[in-house]
């Protein structure tokens, strides 16, 4: 007897629960991998030449903009500073007196009481003290700016790294200092995304290059490492100028507020994005799609009700379903229980 119920078991199809591959209308939501890079920096560089007195920052911490960040030692711009005074005031007092002998001469000359090459001697003793006075103005200007150069101060606000120079090294053009740090301003940071050119011309449904994208990307969002969900959604920023010969493709730079600081430039995030509109994808459950390794497939249950192995190229999940890029077809039945035991040919029983 036992035999014969062993018999009837092996004879009985196999009982599955099924679904219908569907074909259904989804925004196109595509996922890139890339690193997250500041919105932009600045390099900070001596526009003089002089030893560094100190620093006045932590390195690696958030600086802001008009904060004092370097000293360099001043005294040879305070002499020169001192100097440009002096010879400022030399050059009005020679003015003052160049002045009044013109003034002088100029009644003279009416009454031909001096020669006219007197006259135009003092004439032009009066306009050269005018524009040494000039010349002495602006020499004063510039030892001011030198002056000035002496303190550095964060043009931007950002976080700002490392320096190599330390106080008492002689930095600026033309030494082994002339870059002292760099700040990178993160309260914005942006990602490339990488779209393949023909798949942008595709989705875009534009036949020619555009440089204005904001109405082909919606819904940014942006992952960490560890998985979890940044709360700020992100924005369409600019299309990079060129399109890369290498893979062939248009890159969209897209931004995400970073207030907190949280996001690390360098740091490589998961990006998802809609594209496009609205598209007709192929889905199945997920229960339906088995994966090993690299292979997905699914168990397509025939006409004859036997089951087929089936190999399946998968793009993105959407609530409770995977979009099936080539493989499938709508109509098709899949099975979504009993996937361990099935095998290609075997007989099956269906319930939904």
């Amino acid at each position: 007897i036992s035999c014969k119920q062993h018999a009837k078991e092996i004879s009985e199809p196999f009982s599955v629960e099924v679904a219908t591959v569907e074909a259904r209308k989804l925004p196109y939501t595509k996922s890139f991998i890339a690193p997250i890079a500041a919105n932009y920096s600045a390099t900070i560089q001596p526009r003089i030449s002089g030893f560094l007195l100190s620093s006045s920052f932590k390195n690696g911490m958030p600086v802001k903009r008009g904060q004092l960040i370097f000293t360099l030692d001043d005294a040879p711009q305070r002499a020169n500073l001192l100097a440009a005074e002096a010879s400022l005031s030399s050059s009005k007092a020679k003015a003052v007196e160049a002045r009044r002998n013109y003034e002088r001469a100029i009644p003279l000359a009416r009454i031909n009481a001096i020669s006219q090459t007197q006259f135009d001697q003092y004439t032009a003793e009066n306009l050269a003290a005018i524009a040494a006075v000039k010349s002495a103005e602006q020499s004063l200007r510039n030892a001011r700016l030198d002056e000035s150069y002496t303190r550095i101060y964060a043009p931007i606000s950002g976080i700002i790294s490392s320096s190599a120079a330390t106080a008492g090294d002689y930095v600026g053009v033309g030494t082994a200092f002339s870059t002292l740090t760099t700040i990178q301003n993160i309260d914005t940071v942006s990602v490339d995304i990488a779209i393949p050119m023909s798949e942008y011309l595709s989705l875009s449904g534009r036949k020619a290059f555009s440089y204005d994208n904001a109405s082909l990307l919606s819904d940014i969002r942006l992952q960490v490492a560890d998985g979890s969900e940044y709360p700020e959604s992100g924005f369409y920023q600019y299309t990079r100028q060129s399109v890369t010969s290498e893979m062939g493709t248009i890159v969209l730079v897209v931004g995400f507020l970073n207030p907190n600081y949280a996001l690390k430039v360098g740091q490589f995030a998961r990006i998802s994005a809609t594209i496009g509109g609205d598209r007709e994808c192929i889905v199945v459950p997920q229960q339906a799609v088995t994966q090993i390794q690299n292979i997905s497939f699914v168990w397509v249950i025939r006409d004859d009700s036997t089951a087929e192995y089936r190999a399946v190229k998968l793009g993105d999940t959407t609530d409770e379903w995977w979009i099936v890029e080539e493989g499938l077809v709508a109509g098709e039945i899949v099975a979504t229980t009993g996937l361990q035991k099935l095998q290609n040919g075997m007989k099956v029983s269906m319930t939904k």
